[in-house]
């Protein structure tokens, strides 16, 4: 007595996504009504079932189960050959178990997912981006990157430009950017390029599979900006009228002032020496000094030094000249990635700020905008990327009234990697501002 089972094919092949099929016929070779138990195990049991999985069974006769199997499209499921068995257990006599075995073929796939952090980056002559690849298939493969532009404005540089993968496995490589000339002048450029993934040895397969390509975008920034050049054309400007109008005038004054002086000399010599006035008599029964005991001029005159404030005072809310002393501040502004802070500097009550020199930090070499205001007017706004330290300075102070600020906006893009060589969690910025600070006559 025994149990006899026994699958329709000794070897199957099955691709991952797809179903395949067989038969399972049991045989009951017992004296008894047998039930049976059908499970399946092996490697083949997490996609393989068995319909139905249990059968009864008169003495002497058989009976046929489906066994499906569909493996997921997946890199879990690996490529290669797998044993299959069906475990038949009767109930009634567990002794007599059966294990018909079978062979199953998976077949590879190939599937590659990349991608290109950041898209979009500014400098002036090189940038660094990361690639990234993920093997979905489930066969081990070599992914290979090639990099490439419709001009020839850009050097481009992929290392390493190959990269094994195992199933499910993920990786990174660098690619570097770089120009070919600097841009001194003008507007920024945006110049395009692409990297090409593909796997290694896919022209050899039939139909192939197709590569994937990553776009990105490289701004070139011009070393010195639009403004500047405006500026030292203004310059030049008033620099040649000085010396076409102002400089003649003040030369012809000068040279007028020394001619009369000569002129007072000479007619000084020529003149002689002259007698002195007689001193006026005093009149009688006073004293000299015009009757005041003493003599000089009468109280609050005109002449001389006499009363008022002599010029030297200051207009009722404006700064007392001579009271301003130099000052410094510091606003630190920190902000976390994808937001935007600011940072303030007030004024103190009683006080005016005459500003006369800024100095921005970017340390870090962060990657946003910084914005700068005196009050309600302000004074410039700059990208992160284009500046380590940046510096202004002004002849004629700009005047901060009391109680108003000074304040430094960050919106932070990314943050940047100090000199330590780790990267930053946050963008952190630094403004000092230096000028004098006078009091107000009230």
């Amino acid at each position: 007595m025994s149990t006899r089972a026994e699958l329709g094919h000794p070897a199957l092949t099955v691709s991952p996504g797809g179903v395949a099929t067989t038969t399972l016929t049991i045989r009951n070779e017992t004296d008894i009504v047998e039930a049976y138990s059908l499970d399946v195990v092996g490697d083949c049991a997490p996609w393989t079932t068995v319909e139905p999985n249990r059968v009864s069974l008169y003495p002497g006769t058989s009976g046929t189960v489906t066994v499906r199997l569909a493996p997921a499209r997946s890199p879990e499921v690996r490529a290669g050959e797998f044993p299959l068995g069906i475990r038949v257990l009767p109930a009634e006599r567990p002794e007599l178990v059966a294990v018909p075995e079978s062979v199953v073929t998976v077949t590879p796939f190939h599937e590659l997912r990349a991608a290109l952090a950041p898209r979009r980056r500014r400098g002036w002559l090189r940038a660094r981006y990361r690639l990234s690849v993920r093997n979905l298939g489930n066969a081990a493969t070599t992914a290979l990157f090639t990099p490439g532009q419709a001009g020839e404005e850009l050097r481009l540089g992929v290392a390493p430009d190959r990269l094994r993968l195992e199933p499910g496995e993920s990786a990174e490589t660098r690619l570097r950017v770089r120009t070919r000339r600097l841009i001194w002048f003008g507007k920024p450029v945006t110049r395009d390029f692409e990297v090409a993934v593909s796997r290694e040895g896919a022209a050899d397969d039939q139909g192939g599979d197709q590569r994937q390509t990553l776009d990105g975008q490289f701004i070139q920034l011009s070393i010195f900006p639009k403004w500047l050049l405006a500026l030292l054309a203004a310059l030049l400007a008033l620099l040649l009228l000085w010396f076409l109008l102002v400089r003649p005038t003040v030369q012809s004054s000068a040279k007028q002032a020394a001619q009369q002086a000569v002129a007072q000399q000479a007619a000084a010599a020529t003149a002689g020496p002259t007698a002195a006035p007689a001193p006026a008599p005093a009149p009688s029964g006073g004293s000299p000094g015009g009757g005041r005991p003493g003599g000089g001029q009468p109280s609050g005159g005109t002449g001389g030094n006499g009363g008022g404030n002599g010029g030297l005072g200051a207009a009722p809310g404006q700064a007392v000249p001579g009271s301003g002393l130099q000052s410094s501040s510091t606003v630190d502004v920190q902000t976390a990635a994808g937001a935007t802070k600011t940072g303030t500097y007030q004024v103190p009550h009683g006080k005016v700020f005459g500003i006369t020199d800024i100095v921005a930090a970017n340390f870090q070499g962060d990657q946003g905008l910084l914005t700068i205001k005196f009050g309600n007017q302000t004074i410039t706004t700059i990208a992160l990327e284009t500046f380590r330290n940046q510096d202004y300075h002004w002849v004629t102070p700009i005047v901060v009234p009391e109680d108003q600020t000074v304040t430094a906006t960050v919106t932070c893009q990314l943050p940047g990697t100090p000199a330590s060589g780790k990267q930053a969690t946050q963008c952190h910025e630094l403004l000092n501002v230096s000028g004098e600070l006078s009091d107000i006559q009230r």
